[in-house]
């Protein structure tokens, strides 16, 4: 389940979107909570709630964006609207606003049934609600919610990550980063936080003895490098950049880079691309997260970044590499076995295995070019931002002036 605080606004634009799905079919008003007496009215208009929020935040000069607008999504039809009308309810009393005046929304015009929360950030008293920290605290109640035991899903992260084949220090890192985990390396131990608070160690000497273990599959890196020939033939290896918001939402900063193959690849085949960059400037190289076959690579191993971004270079031909025909026929092979694991491990979490034969579907190049999400079902991996899988992790990396991963 996924919560987002989506960004402040000075108007309550989030009550006249919301009603509007309400009007087309696509909503439902599950809820209307703390507007005094204009609830008792039979029939009332987006802009009666809108006038009542605004004029609880005139009580506050200060606060420039007192519209709070959040939205907690479930994955597919796992809960109904009525549990998520509960768990928004729940939420909303976390995080300090169970007694202000809200609106609870249900939509379903997406494959994710979800629900959004619009109130004000002013109370009656004129203070603003405290939001220090709120996208941190969000996860936390929504967690507390849910019964999510954050430091039991952190060592299990953790001894994931060792499954993994990798040749550094860094690239253990990356992999629990890239589950939005934040690591940092003491004299003896790897601290793993989340949800601003350290959740899980694991001994240094442990992590060094995988990679005193770690031997190159020279058979994955031609496998992989084939799979790439063969789909940048149909989808732009083009990077763009990935932008976010900066305090305030006036300006936007570049968070990382990403393209078409990258983006299906992660989809298809499990295998993530983390370009690494420094400030803005463009990437300078990248590292391959191979969820599928347990191990971590450096790009240029498999393939340069130069030929890996630019949709112009020369592809390789097959009567340039002899072995070229055999790995296609075991690339065929190995996704076999790789979706019906894949495909298992979908079972077993409840989930209907025909969604599953349907999200695989074979895409075309057009969908790829309209940027239509397809492949397997995405994994819940967020795009690493700057990270050299030759840098020194941890604190260390600024006296080197490195990039540092751990900024989530």
């Amino acid at each position: 389940m996924i919560v987002k605080i989506l960004n402040k606004s000075a108007a309550f634009k989030g009550v006249s979107y919301n009603t509007s799905k309400v009007e087309k079919d696509k909503g439902e008003l599950m809820k209307v909570q703390n507007f005094g007496a204009i609830q008792g009215l039979d029939y009332l208009r987006p802009q009666d709630y809108i006038n009542y929020l605004e004029a609880q935040s005139a009580r506050s000069t200060r606060t420039k964006f007192p519209q709070f607008h959040a939205v907690i999504s479930a994955e597919g039809r796992s809960h109904s609207k009525e549990q998520l009308s509960h768990i928004g309810e729940q939420w909303l009393t976390g995080m300090g606003y169970g007694d202000q005046p809200y609106l609870l929304i249900f939509h379903k015009d997406t494959k994710n049934n979800h629900i959004h929360m619009v109130t004000t950030r002013v109370g009656k008293d004129g203070r603003k609600i405290p939001d220090a920290f709120e996208k941190i605290k969000s996860y936390q109640v929504l967690n507390r919610i849910l019964g999510v035991d954050e430091n039991r899903a952190a060592k299990a992260q953790v001894e994931k990550a060792l499954t993994y084949s990798f040749s550094t220090r860094a690239q253990f890192m990356m992999i629990s980063e890239a589950q939005g985990y934040a690591v940092t390396l003491s004299a003896t131990d790897y601290k793993i936080s989340k949800f601003g608070k350290e959740l899980a160690q694991i001994p240094i000497k442990k992590v060094d003895e995988r990679i005193a273990d770690h031997q190159k599959n020279k058979e994955r890196i031609s496998q992989l490098r084939a799979i790439i020939e063969k789909y940048r033939l149909k989808v732009n290896p083009a990077i763009y950049s990935i932008t976010r918001d900066l305090p305030g939402g006036r300006t936007k900063t570049v968070s990382g880079y990403s393209s078409k193959l990258a983006e299906m690849l992660k989809a298809k085949f499990g295998v993530q691309i983390l370009f690494h960059a420094k400030d803005d400037k463009p990437p300078y190289g990248y590292t391959i997260l191979d969820h599928v076959g347990k191990a971590v690579f450096k790009g240029s191993e498999v393939m340069s970044l130069k030929e890996f971004i630019d949709p112009l270079q020369p592809r390789i031909k097959q009567e340039a590499s002899p072995e070229f025909s055999e790995i296609m026929k075991e690339i065929s092979q190995d996704n076999l076995a790789f979706y019906e694991e894949a495909l298992n491990e979908y079972s077993s979490e409840g989930r209907n295995p025909d969604e599953f034969h349907a999200l695989n579907a074979e895409p075309s190049a057009d969908q790829y070019d309209t940027g239509i999400s397809v492949g397997l079902p995405e994994l819940q991996i967020d795009i690493s931002d700057d990270i050299d899988d030759e840098a020194i992790p941890g604190r260390n990396r600024r006296k080197k002036r490195k990039s540092i991963t751990n900024n989530r």
